[in-house]
């Protein structure tokens, strides 16, 4: 009997231990398809959510309580003869310590969505092979989310995710879907991981460290700091912007972190935040009257 008992604990543990590394939602919103028969896009959005949330991506360890939480948004606008037209949302959070506050990281919307689906069609992710647009457009996002997400923690850590993702764009090249390809648009899923990888962005990974590792992690114990290397995170974009002010992942940063930034330095201890919002201003200009909202 005791033999049976550990036995038994152990395998809890490994399914603790390996739990899948994404807690994510997906929502399927057909509105604005004219369709009588609303169940396809019911099936879709149940076989989507099991096959991001059962499939383990990587080697990594998670316990349950670490799964990110994501959540992809696939706003249909047309559907005719299997052949599905959409716009894709995808967003993460990645949790701060000490707090139960979950900080947005991404916050990317792909209008380049073309899918063949069939209902109950089984959905299989192989990375060494191209299986379907629908199955290498979220395997994409979910290496791009964990990429993300382990740079936040570790310095470059994202760097196996991204690499997985450029694979899953080389293979899909190939393919009639769109967003694959460098002449697809400047701002699709080819230039993303490019950028990703490029030492030329450097900075957007290491702001993304310095925010959260250095700065938001240390909110609760000196939040004084803690908004210090915030701001010195914000201030690193300064030469990525002067480089290439147009970058997509200036705007990739900010559009996850507008929101965020204005609460955090309308709160709290007070500092200067003069300089900041100076550089604030110049590499993210489109949210100019935000940055005015801070009292800092």
């Amino acid at each position: 009997m005791k033999n049976i008992y550990l036995f038994l604990l152990l395998i809890f543990c490994n399914q603790q231990l390996f739990a899948q590394e994404l807690n994510a939602q997906v929502i399927v919103n057909s509105d604005l398809v004219n369709q009588t028969n609303q169940q396809i896009f019911k099936t879709l959005e149940r076989s989507l959510n099991e096959f991001i949330n059962t499939q383990v991506w990587t080697n990594e360890e998670f316990l349950s309580q670490e799964k990110i939480r994501c959540s992809f948004v696939i706003n249909l606008s047309g559907y005719s003869n299997d052949q599905f037209e959409a716009t894709l949302q995808v967003q993460s959070q990645r949790p701060v310590f000490d707090t139960n506050y979950d900080s947005p990281i991404l916050n990317f919307l792909d209008r380049d969505i073309v899918f063949s689906y069939q209902e109950f069609q089984p959905l299989y992710f192989n990375e060494s092979s191209f299986e379907s647009n629908l199955v290498s457009l979220v395997s994409f996002y979910v290496y791009v989310i964990l990429g993300l997400d382990a740079d936040t923690f570790s310095l470059n850590g994202g760097d196996p995710f991204y690499e997985r993702a450029r694979q899953i764009v080389n293979l899909a090249q190939n393919s009639a879907g769109k967003g694959w390809r460098p002449s697809d648009g400047i701002r699709n899923r080819f230039w993303l991981v490019d950028a990703l990888r490029s030492n030329t962005f450097r900075e957007y990974r290491q702001s993304l460290y310095t925010y959260h590792r250095q700065g938001l992690d240390q909110m609760t114990t000196n939040p004084l700091e803690a908004k210090t290397q915030i701001m010195s995170a914000i201030n690193q974009l300064e030469p990525l912007y002067q480089r290439r002010p147009n970058s997509f992942l200036l705007q990739l940063f900010f559009d996850a972190k507008v929101e965020e930034i204005v609460s955090l330095f309308q709160e709290g201890p007070k500092v200067d935040f003069k300089e900041t919002e100076e550089v604030l201003k110049k590499i993210a200009p489109f949210f100019t009257a935000r940055w005015k909202e801070i009292k800092a």
